[in-house]
């Protein structure tokens, strides 16, 4: 009943899971992701917190209170405005920054590295209302929805036990200096981030399952679909071993034309054979007229053999010239004197068969 409806009841395949990951359709927690970043941020404010906060209690002081502020007219405001920026981007870039790396790291480890621009190119589909009023009420946006809210609840009931706790410390806070008030607020504010974060990571942990489940079904594909992926890959096989097959047909076909017109077939002896050829009249140096490697080089042997063209071992000539001078190109001048040593040994022996 299912195969005649259509559902999708198989499971991804290696091609589909990885053309999804190709166009960035990843399983990712965005709740996981948001406990890491709020770990990473109480983790810094700890370590960093005293000189950060002492640094911005005297910022403040120097803005707030008038002897320290002295003259505001003319540069003078100019200049406190000046050192009020600067310092808030010398006291707050470096934990940015951290952060940053922070977020890239907690991405690379939950869904690997995978860099992908098919999201951010722009789509008509994208546009159409009707799309993203079916988004819109779909169950993995009611799920989102689901989990937003007792994410919500949780982190809002864990917040307010705290300071249910911490009331007395917080009714204090006024009475306390500046720098005493603000270190105080930084201790609660500590202990609201690490129960929430506790909670938040456990809402990330099941959604991270939930996502990957959610991504899985989404990816999943009818016997119609597997069956014709099967068939396209079998097609597309065949299709290119038809290619080599031609591919191979043709240089076989040009190499029974030029090795039986060469002066000589350099070896390996077995797995690369060259041949050459050079007419002291219309060529500057010898050319290579033929070429090929294990079969190949078997069956220009066997052309040369059955051609009588004389076939010389040497084994790094022949690496040489396989490797760097294709078809139809002329030897290199590094090679001039090797190649005319076998050429003059070639006419030699000719000059004697001759006579």
């Amino acid at each position: 009943m299912a195969e005649e409806l259509g559902e999708k009841t198989e499971q991804p395949t290696p091609k589909r899971l990885s053309e999804a990951r190709r166009k960035g359709q990843i399983a990712r927690s965005q709740n996981l992701t948001a406990a890491v970043l709020l770990t990473g941020s109480v983790v810094l404010i700890v370590i960093f917190g005293q000189a950060l906060f002492g640094s911005a209690a005297m910022m403040m002081i120097r803005i707030f209170e008038p002897e320290a502020l002295g003259d505001v007219s003319g540069g003078n405001l100019t200049s406190e405005i000046n050192f009020v920026f600067h310092e808030a981007v010398r006291l707050m870039a470096p934990l940015l920054l951290l952060m940053f790396f922070i977020a890239i790291a907690e991405q690379v480890i939950q869904i690997g590295w995978t860099p992908s621009m098919e999201k951010l190119r722009p789509k008509l589909s994208k546009l159409n209302p009707i799309s993203g009023t079916k988004k819109l009420f779909s169950r993995k946006s009611a799920m989102k929805g689901l989990i937003d809210v007792l994410k919500l609840a949780l982190v809002a009931t864990v917040a307010w036990v705290i300071i249910y706790l911490e009331y007395d410390k917080i009714m204090i806070l006024p009475m306390l200096t500046l720098p005493g008030a603000l270190m105080g607020m930084v201790e609660i504010t500590i202990k609201v981030a690490i129960w929430a974060l506790i909670v938040l990571f456990l809402i990330g942990l099941i959604d991270r399952k939930y996502q990957s489940w959610q991504h899985n079904e989404d990816l999943k594909m009818t016997k119609q679909e597997v069956k014709d992926e099967r068939r396209s890959s079998e097609g597309d096989m065949e299709t290119r071993a038809k290619r080599l097959r031609m591919a191979r047909d043709m240089a076989f076909q040009k190499m029974q034309s030029a090795v039986p017109n060469a002066d000589v077939v350099v070896t390996n002896p077995t797995h690369f054979a060259v041949a050459l050829r050079y007419n002291a009249e219309t060529m500057n140096a010898p050319r290579v007229v033929a070429k090929g490697a294990d079969y190949m080089a078997m069956q220009l042997r066997l052309i040369a053999t059955s051609a009588g063209v004389p076939i010389v071992e040497r084994k790094e000539l022949a690496r040489a010239l396989f490797f760097g001078v294709d078809v139809g190109q002329e030897v290199p001048a590094e090679q001039y004197e090797a190649v005319a040593e076998i050429l003059a040994y070639v006419y030699r022996l000719e000059g004697r068969m001759a006579s």
